[in-house]
Formats: structure tokens, sequence, C-alpha cells
């Protein structure tokens, strides 16, 4: 089969893929195919254990973030494609799924469990077709398939595995390795379809587009597939309820013809529509019937839709009275008292905050509502209520891992400036003057307006974020190579000993204004390490230190593009080629989809700017310095390692 009459057959068609994986992306662009990406924003939290083979979890993960795509543009693009691409890839061995891995010693566990083994990489693969009707409505063609390819490992050394992981690149791929880049020093061999360990089975997709639109293969020579009946929700998929049964005897797909679900407007409301699904394997295929309410009508969602709508809307409304219940909890002291005395009731609480009672019973309800406390009734008496986990992990003013100062920081500074979001829209310009009664100025060198009280409640709130996040910022790349680290804006030194802990060849100065190293002492360290120091001075103006790695940790969102520049110009001048600037920020996704503390943060509209990957490297590039590598930590930070030419 040629592949290029088959890709053409898409020439003139909307095809979209449902995945911002940047390697299914340039297997299919390689292909000739032009689509447009829209990642799915299904949460892939099905559960592994519901399913009877491992195939039947990628198939439905890609199926779901199919349907979730191509239910979505109709409503929320006011278009709608013609064909949704879903893909997921896994990899299994010894009977378990292995997806992307958390960190670098879950990297371990996944490597360390293939060494000197063979395993399967299986990518289920949707397709959806879509077909605007009358009253705009939509109907839909669903066909999914898997293709399985065997990898062997080599035996693998310890120093092997761990160069392979501290090179950064397991940290996004399934299984932990990327057998088309580094990761292909590892394997011994492979049995099938390369691209499918890639991502994406390139010649199995073709065939089903043949399937779909050169179906040459008589009638006569078809063999009736099987229909098995299943029941589905397509707001929240429950793989229990729809059991696919393979047959390994079963002919070519090419054989099955593709069939059709129809949905009509006097079932909009929630009613079922009949769905015939294709799934089918390297093998084999199988028709399921199921009854998922799939047709969408841009003017009238089902029923459930709705209702989940409704939801999210409602969430967005309410949020700021959750922000704040949390705020003022904060600020009374509310945690950390019943961490001391847990199990006081809603009288006694309010005695200890000196508050009312009546107000303590409703702030004490809805911090229980939203996670942060649990309550428990004694004795048919009053409820008592002490501190969840997760209050214990993040809200106690002495954790470990507290956000006590930026709640603060929070409280009384980004929400007065939020107050002011109208006006903020409206003119394009920070709103300080109006929170706070003066133009914002670098309250580091204002003494008269920003008294010591202001300045330690903001160094409180970096230092609350450094210790949060930086053992994820330290620990995302391999630093081996570097031996001198100069952390600009380092603040309280938070970051740089969480630097020095993970790296113990690594030095770290410390550079901030004058006045900032000078509170520093307000900051005592979580250990003692000499290979941590401080020196003062302005990173715009006065000497660098010289050093092999310049750590940049919420610093360029903060400055106005001519700053960022002059900032840029004076490190790479004092960098040695070689040596590299580690940047963490939030990196935005690159086409601003999906919720965003980045973009939401951008709307304080400061003088600086919340920029992607791309953006970063291209600012980076200007300066002489190549992105290397790139570390989305799951975390409140992203890192990007870049090195001077």
């Amino acid at each position: 089969m040629a592949l290029n009459p088959v890709i053409s057959k898409l020439a003139n068609k909307l095809v979209v893929l449902a995945s911002a994986s940047p390697r299914r992306q340039d297997i299919l662009r390689n292909a000739g195919l032009k689509f447009e990406v829209v990642p799915s924003w299904f949460k892939e939290t099905l559960d592994k254990g519901l399913f009877k083979a491992p195939h039947e979890y990628a198939v439905e993960t890609a199926k779901q973030k199919a349907l979730e795509v191509a239910r979505r543009m109709p409503l929320k693009h006011l278009k709608t494609p013609d064909m949704v691409i879903g893909a997921d890839t896994i990899v299994t061995v010894d009977g378990m799924i292995l997806e992307k891995p958390v960190d670098k010693h879950d990297a371990y566990r996944m490597l360390s469990s293939l060494s000197g083994k063979e395993h399967s990489v299986y990518t289920g693969v949707a397709i959806i077709l879509c077909h605007d009707k009358e009253n705009e409505e939509v109907d839909y063609q669903l066909m999914d398939f898997f293709e399985e390819t065997k990898v062997k490992f080599a035996d693998l050394s310890e120093s092997m595995l761990w160069e392979y992981i501290n090179s950064g690149e397991p940290m996004d791929k399934a299984g932990g390795y990327g057998i088309q880049a580094l990761g292909g020093m590892l394997v011994e061999s492979v049995h099938g379809d390369f691209l499918n360990v890639v991502g994406f089975p390139l010649n199995r997709f073709c065939k089903q587009l043949d399937l779909i639109y050169n179906q040459s293969t008589s009638s006569s020579e078809r063999e009736s597939p099987s229909v098995i009946s299943s029941h589905s929700s397509a707001a929240k998929h429950s793989p229990s309820s729809s059991k696919h049964t393979h047959h390994h005897h079963r002919k070519s797909p090419s054989a099955s013809p593709l069939h059709k679900v129809k949905r009509t407007g006097s079932d909009a409301g929630g009613g079922e529509s009949p769905l015939k699904t294709v799934n089918s394997s390297s093998n084999h295929a199988d028709v399921s019937d199921c009854t998922l309410p799939l047709t969408t009508s841009r003017g009238r969602p089902s029923e459930q839709e709705e209702k989940e709508d409704l939801k999210k809307i409602m969430d967005l409304m309410d949020g700021f009275k959750a922000s704040k219940a949390l705020f003022t909890a904060s600020k009374l002291g509310v945690f950390d008292l019943l961490q001391r005395k847990p199990g006081l009731d809603a009288e006694q609480v309010a005695q200890e905050v000196k508050a009312s009672v009546k107000g303590t019973v409703c702030l004490l309800e809805a911090c229980v509502s939203l996670g942060l406390l649990q309550s428990e009734e004694q004795n048919s008496q009053k409820p008592v209520y002490e501190n969840t986990d997760l209050s214990s992990r993040f809200l106690l003013s002495d954790a470990p891992l507290s956000l006590h100062g930026y709640i603060q920081h929070c409280d009384r500074t980004v929400w007065p400036l939020f107050s002011h979001l109208e006006s903020a829209v409206k003119e394009g310009s920070s709103q300080h003057d109006k929170a706070f009664g003066k133009k914002s100025k670098d309250m580091f060198q204002d003494t008269v307006y920003y008294n010591q009280e202001v300045k330690l409640r903001f160094m409180n709130a970096m230092h609350s974020i450094a210790r949060v996040t930086g053992r994820d910022v330290a620990t995302a790349f391999d630093l081996s190579s570097f031996k001198t680290a100069c952390d600009l804006g380092g603040c309280t030194g938070a970051m740089a000993y969480e630097f020095t802990k993970a790296h113990p060849e690594l030095s770290v100065t410390v550079f901030d204004l004058p006045a900032v190293v000078e509170m520093k002492e307000h900051f005592p360290p979580p250990h003692r390490d000499d290979r941590v120091t401080f020196v003062g001075g302005d990173f715009f103006e006065d000497e660098l230190p010289k050093a092999d790695l310049y750590i940049l940790a919420r610093i360029l969102h903060d400055w106005p593009d001519e700053r960022v520049d002059v900032l840029l110009k004076r490190i790479s001048d004092a960098c040695r080629p070689g040596g590299g600037i580690l940047l963490s920020e939030i990196l935005l996704d690159e086409d601003r989809g999906g919720p965003s503390r980045g973009l939401l943060q951008a709307l304080s509209m400061s003088v600086g700017k919340q920029r992607s990957t791309t953006e970063y490297s291209l600012l980076l590039k200007s300066h002489g310095f190549r992105t290397t590598q790139v570390r989305h930590t799951g975390n409140l930070l992203d890192a990007l390692l870049s090195i001077k030419e």
C-alpha cells in the first residue's frame, strides 16, 4: 500500500491530533499529514486494575482523549473537525504498566525492571470521523486499534542507568526511555513497528485510513464481526462497564466495515444512542455495540454536559471564596493551633483565635469542605477539629514545605491587586497605586513606604516557594560538569541549599541586593553548608560573580524585555563557553491552552511577562545559549537548562 494516496485523502480536511506529544507530531508531519494540535483535557485517571489486558487500557485512554476533543471543538471552538486522532503509549513488563516516571527514583525503578528483559510497547489509537448535520448536530464514527512491539533491553549496569537518568531524557517518556534518542543505547533488539515505540504506529494508521477511504474488499470476502453489548458514560467512562472481547482467530481488520453512530435531537437531553466501534489489534478486529451519548449539538449540549459545564463555571465563581477562606484561616493561625492542640471544638478555637463563635464555626466547616480540616463528633457532643495531612504538610508555619509565607503574600499583596482587575485590563497596567495608594517601586530601595515588616513578608513568600520547589528544580538535570554556580536573586538561599544538597561537588554563591543579604539572618539555613555563600549587589549594575552555571529562579518574568536583555547579556559576558543558565519559571503551554497559573499571574499587569519553553529558548539563543534540556517537574516551577556555545 502506498502511503501518499491514503494521506492525500485528508488533504482538504480538518484533521486534529488530540496530543501534545512532539514525537507523534513529527511522525505524522514526516508522513505528509497536515493537522492541527488540540491537546486533550481528559485526565488519565482510568483504573488500570479494571482492564483485563494492558492494550485495553491504552485503547480506552486514546479513545477518551479523542472523544473529549471531538466533543469539545464544536461546542467551544465553533468548528467541527473532520477527523480527530487520539493515542496513548504504554510499556508493560511482568504484568505491570509503566507510564511516565514522576522523578529520578521512579525512572530508576522502571529502567532497572526492564534491564535484560523483553517488554511490550503498546500504542492505542482512536480515529473519530465527525460529520456536521442539520440543526447544528454532529454525527461521529469511531475506529480504535492497538499496535504491539516487543523490545529487548541489554543488561544495564548501574553507571549506565544513572548516566541515562541524569540526562533528563526519561522524564517525559513512557517506560522511562526514548528509543529514538539516547535511550536507543539501552536497546538490544526490536521486533515490530519501531515508530510504535517512538509513540505512533504510522504503518498501521495508514492501513486504517485505507480501510476508511479505500474499502475495496468485496462483501463476500468479509467475515461478519461479532457484536458485544456494552454501556458507557461519555462523561465518566468506567472500563468495568465496557468489556471488549478480542478474538485472535479473526481476519485482518480490512475485512470489517466502519460502523456509524447517529444521535438525533430528540435524545440530546441524555438518552442513549447506538455506537458501533471497530476495535482491532495488529491481528484482528472486533465490533462492540456501545451506548455512548457522543453526538454533539453546538446549540444543545446533553443534560450531563450541561451539568458539568455549570459546575465548572460555579467552581470558577466560587474560587475567590475558597482562597479567602484559606487566607483567613492561615492568618488567624487555625492550622498552627490545631497542630498544637488537636481535637478542639469551635468554641475553643474561637476563644484561642479571638473570633466570634458563629464566624469560627462557618470558617471551620468551610475548611472541612475544602479538605483542609477534618471533623469528628465524639459521644454525640460538639464536633472537634484536626488538621488533614494536606494542611500538616503545607499550611503550618514551621512545616518543611510550608506555604504559609506565600499565602500571607497572596492575601496582603496579590489579593488587593486583583481586586482592581477590571481597571488593570482596561488600562493595561498594574493597579498598585489603587491597591496601596502608591506607585510600585523596588521595595528594597524604598526605605520610606516599604518598612521591614513588608520586606520580611515578601522574603518569606519567596522563601516558601523556594523550599517547596527547590528539590525538584535542583535535581532536574545532571549538573556534574559544573563546579560553581551563582543564584541570581537567590533571596534567602533556600534554593541554593537544595542545589548543594543534590550536588555534593557544587558550590553556590547567592547574589542579591545588599538589603536582602542583610536580612537573610531571619531565615536560618536547613543545615550548615559552607559551600553556600552570599554576596550583595545589583545584577543590573554590579559585576556578577564568576560561575560555571547561573541560576535564574523566578527572575525573568518580573522584568520588561529591555531589562531581561541587559541581564542576559551580562550573564553571557561573564559566562565561559560550556557554562550554562538554569532557568526556573512557570513554562506556559505553547498554544496557551488549558488552565495555567502563569497566565493568571500575568493578569497582575506587571512590567514583565510569562513565556513558553520555545519563547524562553529563543530568548536565550539570542544571547548565545542553546537549550539542551527541559524538565516539567510537576511542581510549581519547571526547569530549562541552556549551554553557552
